[in-house]
C-alpha cells in the first residue's frame, strides 16, 4: 500500500473516530428524592436504555434529599441547568411559573405509550398553567402501617379507626410497653404530609384552603391536630430524638419495633418488609376524623425536563424511556410508588395483604378524600423544606404555641394564594 492510501485511510479512520465521539450526547439528569437503592435502580434503567441507544449517554447527579431544594436552587441559579429533573410535586410551581421548565404536551402526542397513562397522571402533571410540565412516575398515597406484635402485647387487637382511638392506642402501647412508643413522629424534613392529615383530619376539611381562599390551617379545629402531634410527642408517645426523623429514621424505628405506628406511602413498605415478617404488621386506612372522614395526602413527584435543555429530543427520549409501561411498573415495585398506567394495579406484586390500606382509601373517596399540595403556589417549596421544619420543631419542643405557629403557616399561605390569584385574574 503506498504512502498516500496509508495517509487517506488513516485520516478516514481519525475523521470517523472523532465524528463518532462528537456524535454522542449527554443528557445530564439530577435525582433528588435519593437513596442507594433508588439510585442503584436508576441507573440499572439508564444502562439498559443505553444499550438500546448507544449514541446518548446519561450523566446521573444525585443530590441527597434533605439538602435537595437548596442545592438544586443553587445550581440553576448559577448557570448549571440540567436536562431533565426528578421534580417532586411542591417544586413544580417555583420552576413552571419561572419559565424554566418545558411543555412536554408536543412531545407525549406521538407518544406510543400516552394511551393507558392515567389521567391522574395527565392532571396532576399539569396543574401549573393547565400545562403538561411534568409527568409524575408514581403516587405516593398515605396509609398507616401497624404492627401487629406490638398491639397484641398492650392488649389491643385491631387498628385505631379514629383520631380518638389512635391517640389513646399510641397512649397505651407508650405506657404498657417499657422501651416501645406508639407513633413514630416525623420531625425533619417532608413533615408537613403527615401534618396536613391531623390537621385537616380535626378541621373535617380537605386542603389547604377555603373557597374564599383562606388557609384552613389556623381554624380551631386544625390547631388542634397539630396540638395532638405536639401532645404525643411531650407526653412519651413518640421517641424523643424523632423531633429531627426522616424518612430513613421513621422506617427503621418502625421496623426494629421502637414504634407501633407509622403513617407513610408505598415506599416505606420496601425497606419494612425486608426486615419484617408480613405476618408481623399489615396497613390500615388512616383514621377518620370528627367528622367520620379522613384526608390522607397524596404525593407525587416524576420527570420535567428543564426549558433552557439543549438536547431536548434526546432527554424525552431518556424521559419517555423511564415512563413506559414496563419501566414505571419496575420502578414502582421497587422505590414503592403505586404505578401511573392504567391496569398495572392487576399486577400480582399490588394483590397482598401490605396494599390493602392504600386500595382501601382508594376504593372509597366519600370517606378518603386525598389531598394533593397547591403545586401551582410558586414558593410551596420554600414553605414545605424550609419554613415548616423549624416551626413544627418549636412546637413540639415547647418553643412556641401550635396556636402562633398555625397563624404563621396561614399568614404565608394566604399571602402566596393572594399572589397567585392577582396575577392570574
Amino acid at each position: 500500500m503506498n504512502k498516500f492510501l496509508k495517509a487517506v485511510l488513516l485520516t478516514g479512520t481519525l475523521v470517523l473516530g472523532a465524528t463518532s465521539a462528537w456524535a454522542e450526547t449527554t443528557v445530564k439528569l439530577v435525582e433528588v428524592i435519593t437513596s442507594p437503592d433508588r439510585t442503584k435502580f436508576l441507573q440499572s434503567q439508564l444502562d439498559e436504555f443505553s444499550k438500546a441507544n448507544p449514541d446518548i449517554k446519561v450523566e446521573v447527579v444525585s443530590l441527597p434529599w434533605s439538602e435537595a431544594f437548596e442545592k438544586f436552587l443553587s445550581m440553576v441559579q448559577a448557570g448549571q441547568v440540567p436536562d431533565m429533573v426528578e421534580m417532586p410535586e411542591r417544586w413544580m410551581g417555583l420552576y413552571a411559573n419561572n419559565g424554566q421548565l418545558e411543555d412536554l404536551g408536543p412531545f407525549m402526542k406521538d407518544w406510543n405509550e400516552a394511551g393507558t397513562l392515567g389521567e391522574r397522571a395527565k392532571q396532576l402533571g399539569s396543574t401549573v398553567k393547565n400545562t403538561q410540565y411534568m409527568i409524575p412516575y408514581g403516587y405516593y398515597v398515605n396509609a398507616m402501617f401497624w404492627n401487629k406484635k406490638i398491639f397484641k402485647d398492650a392488649g389491643l387487637s385491631a387498628p385505631p379507626a379514629t383520631m380518638e382511638e389512635f391517640y389513646n392506642d399510641a397512649k397505651t402501647i407508650a405506657e404498657k410497653l417499657p422501651g416501645k412508643y406508639g407513633y413514630c413522629l416525623r420531625g425533619g424534613a417532608g413533615a408537613f404530609g403527615s401534618i396536613q392529615q391531623f390537621m385537616d383530619n380535626m378541621a373535617g376539611k380537605p386542603g389547604y384552603f377555603n373557597e374564599d381562599g383562606t388557609s384552613i390551617f389556623n381554624e380551631e379545629g386544625a390547631v388542634k391536630g397539630l396540638q395532638m402531634l405536639a401532645d404525643i410527642y411531650q407526653k412519651g408517645y413518640a421517641p424523643k430524638d424523632s423531633v429531627s426523623w426522616g424518612f430513613n429514621e421513621l422506617v427503621t424505628g418502625f421496623y426494629t419495633g421502637t414504634c407501633a405506628m407509622l403513617n407513610q406511602d408505598p415506599d416505606a413498605l420496601i425497606g419494612i418488609a425486608d426486615k419484617m415478617s408480613a405476618d408481623d404488621f399489615a396497613v390500615a386506612p388512616w383514621p377518620v376524623g370528627p367528622n367520620g372522614k379522613a384526608y390522607p395526602s397524596l404525593g407525587y413527584a416524576g420527570w420535567a425536563m428543564m426549558s433552557g435543555s439543549q438536547h431536548k429530543a434526546e432527554t424525552w427520549k431518556v424521559m419517555s424511556f423511564l415512563l413506559d409501561n414496563k419501566q414505571n411498573l419496575g420502578w414502582s415495585k421497587t422505590v414503592g410508588t403505586l404505578p401511573i398506567h392504567n391496569g398495572a394495579d392487576q399486577d400480582e406484586h399490588f394483590k397482598t395483604e401490605q396494599f390493602s390500606g392504600w386500595f382501601t382509601e382508594l376504593a372509597n373517596p366519600d370517606k378518603y378524600v386525598f389531598v394533593t399540595p397547591p403545586t401551582y403556589l410558586e414558593n410551596l417549596g420554600v414553605f414545605y423544606d424550609s419554613q415548616v421544619p423549624k416551626a413544627f420543631q418549636s412546637v413540639l419542643l415547647g418553643q412556641a404555641t401550635a396556636k402562633d405557629v398555625a397563624d404563621g403557616w396561614a399568614k404565608f399561605l394566604n399571602e402566596e394564594q393572594a399572589k397567585y390569584k392577582a396575577a392570574h385574574q
